[in-house]
């Protein structure tokens, strides 16, 4: 079970599924577009083995999740939801702004948020209500005005509240790589959006990918991962344990140890054998053991050099002296620091968002934020003194390049 891995054959591995299920993804995307509803409605009976009569929730459904729903779990999606939102709003920009360059020259930037937005929300083998408030919240504190949300039937009636909770506008009883062709192109009931959010398997990755032309995404977010950095002082119960916890979203999870401790490692071996023999995703966790294993590193900089290769989801970084370790890390969604910083806090209430880059994207992709749900638009007021100071340098310019209409929209103002 826990091996030493070829992290670039591991990372191959990580990086190639998707390619194995763009065919049948892509059948699927031509279905809703071509049959709309019908074809939700077909393959949510095929896939969820669900038939379906209406595919948008009701409000009487919502109320009713309530019912469902022990006080306590309420209150714990709001304590969660407050905490998320405080960190988002720390990262919502001005409207706008402006600055002088020069007398009579001034520029800045306009941010405007979307109009509207989807949400795939995952179901089947796990409930998560924290991911619709990873999803809709950032996007409630950008600005956004409509949000609408897709997750598998049935709905779990923590998921309805979350999504009420969160500010959801829309939920419909849709999953996998259908839920995503029908957000991005439209159905008879599920408006277009202009963005969609959110983790899922590789199936609703490979449709996010296959739609980019049509909708705008987030990034590539499919099985979780996680790599744990640590040395000799680490504590190995707690890297099992993150592991095991992120290998239980999924059988294609990956997990990956960097050390410069061949003890360590043993020990962390050994300790995850006694916790999955003890953990309730036996079936889960089973399978995704071929994902998961260590390599080993001579001294911490090569450790950080490794999990810049890696590009992780989730870093875990367990050393003596984080902080210093924390500098060298250049790519990596979501950075946990210390040994009490279970990933698991970033998963539900820290208030950093859950929603990440996996297979190695994470070297070019941020995680989910604020400003994933607004755009910008840069302004620039000049007045005549203003364009009196750049017109000699944009007249040049222009006729430079050939482009003499250019030089004169300016020299005519310049005339008057």
């Amino acid at each position: 079970m826990w091996k030493q891995l070829d992290v670039e054959g591991w990372n191959a591995r990580r990086r190639g599924s998707l390619s194995k299920v763009m065919g049948p993804v892509k059948e699927i995307v031509e279905a809703v577009r071509e049959r709309g509803d019908v074809a939700l409605h077909e393959l949510t009976e095929r896939f969820d083995k669900v038939e379906l009569d209406d595919i948008r929730v009701t409000e009487a459904e919502i109320e009713e999740a309530y019912s469902k729903v022990p006080p306590e779990l309420v209150d714990a999606l709001r304590t969660a939801e407050k905490n998320i939102r405080a960190f988002h709003a720390l990262q919502r920009p001005a409207d706008m702004w402006l600055r002088d360059l020069a007398p009579g020259l001034s520029v800045g930037v306009k941010t405007s948020p979307l109009r509207r937005i989807g949400a795939y929300v995952p179901g089947g083998r796990a409930a998560y209500p924290s991911t619709v408030l990873m999803c809709a919240v950032p996007a409630k504190v950008a600005g956004v005005r409509e949000i609408v949300m897709c997750t598998p039937p049935p709905v779990n009636p923590l998921t309805l509240v979350a999504a009420d909770i969160a500010g959801v506008d829309e939920v419909y009883k849709a999953g996998g790589a259908q839920a995503i062709a029908a957000m991005a192109l439209g159905t008879d009931s599920i408006a277009p959006v202009q963005k969609i959010v959110g983790p899922g398997n590789v199936y609703v990755t490979a449709a996010k990918m296959l739609l980019r032309d049509e909708v705008d995404i987030d990034f590539p977010a499919g099985p979780s991962e996680i790599a744990v950095l640590a040395d000799e002082s680490a504590e190995p119960s707690y890297i099992a344990a993150d592991i095991l916890a992120q290998a239980e979203h999924d059988p294609n999870a990956a997990c990956i140890l960097v050390t410069t401790d061949q003890v360590l490692a043993n020990k962390v071996g050994r300790e995850l054998e006694k916790q999955l023999a003890r953990s309730d995703r036996q079936d889960v966790l089973k399978r995704s053991m071929d994902n998961i294993g260590y390599t080993l590193a001579t001294d911490l900089r090569s450790a950080a050099a490794v999990v810049d290769m890696i590009a992780p989801e989730h870093l875990s970084i367990q050393v003596s002296d984080p902080l210093a370790v924390l500098n060298g890390i250049h790519n990596a969604g979501s950075i946990f620091v210390g040994r009490y910083a279970a990933v698991a806090c970033g998963d539900y209430a820290s208030g950093t968002n859950h929603v990440l880059p996996t297979a190695g994207y994470a070297s070019t992709y941020s995680g989910l934020d604020v400003m994933h749900f607004m755009k910008r638009s840069s302004v620039q007021v000049i007045k005549r003194e203003g364009l009196e100071a750049i017109g000699d340098t944009v007249e040049a310019l222009a006729k430079a390049e050939g482009l003499t209409a250019h030089a004169r929209s300016v020299s005519i103002r310049r005339q008057h």
